[in-house]
């Protein structure tokens, strides 16, 4: 793949409390690795990633790893604007983490004003299901992500299990907001860039769009 080809750019946050598995994730979505330990996040690390959400489109992902511990906060609080995608992610195995989730959800809505982060919530670590080390039920952890307005799934970095999924779910429901105006390229935020004039990749979806939707209709 030519990394240099690529339609969109869309910048995604990591969130969640320290030591919940962000780092991890991200770890094994882009190099497809499993560390049994991995230093803490101090600040914000980046990661870069391509995924070619339909055919002719390609996505650029530069993800935010942000450090959970409070120290930091005022560092990663800062790359919240400029965001158009957000992983909430909890550990299963520890009850305030998730608890926590809507105070890291409604800290970002708050500061990306008047810009739209899209989320999906994550149960991380679901490897500990088996072990019998589980501390939040799937139904509960559902019935937050439907209060927030995000999907709920769950994945394990340790068995690979649905990372990719997360990821690709995420980038897609930010891909679908751009086709469907919930998301829009404006000056001066870099949540989204286009490769191309804004008019023309505006075009370019307005006619994938139409083009599905024939397909729909057609008998």
């Amino acid at each position: 793949m030519d990394l240099t080809l690529w339609q969109y750019q869309f910048r995604i946050i990591m969130l969640g409390d320290s030591t919940v598995g962000k780092s991890s994730m991200l770890k094994r979505y882009t190099e497809d690795l499993f560390l049994e330990c991995i230093n803490q996040t101090v600040g914000v690390d980046f990661y870069v990633h391509f995924l070619e959400v339909e055919p002719g489109v390609r996505v650029k992902l530069q993800f935010w790893d942000t450090a959970g511990q409070e120290r930091f906060r005022s560092v990663t609080r800062s790359y919240y604007r400029n965001s158009v995608g957000g992983l909430l992610v909890f550990d299963l195995g520890n009850r305030k983490s998730f608890e926590n989730v809507q105070q890291w959800h409604a800290e970002v809505s708050e500061r990306v004003q008047p810009h739209t982060v899209l989320f999906v919530l994550v149960g991380h670590k679901s490897d500990r299901d088996k072990a019998g080390e589980r501390a939040v039920n799937r139904t509960e952890a559902e019935k937050l992500a439907s209060q927030l307005g995000a999907p709920y799934i769950e994945a394990s970095a340790k068995t690979g299990h649905n990372v990719k999924e997360t990821f690709d779910l995420l980038t897609r429901r930010v891909y679908q907001g751009l086709k469907s105006g919930e998301i829009q390229l404006r000056d001066g935020w870099d949540g989204v860039k286009s490769s191309a004039p804004t008019a023309q990749m505006t075009q370019k979806i307005q006619n994938n769009e139409a083009a599905e939707k024939n397909k729909s209709c057609a008998c």
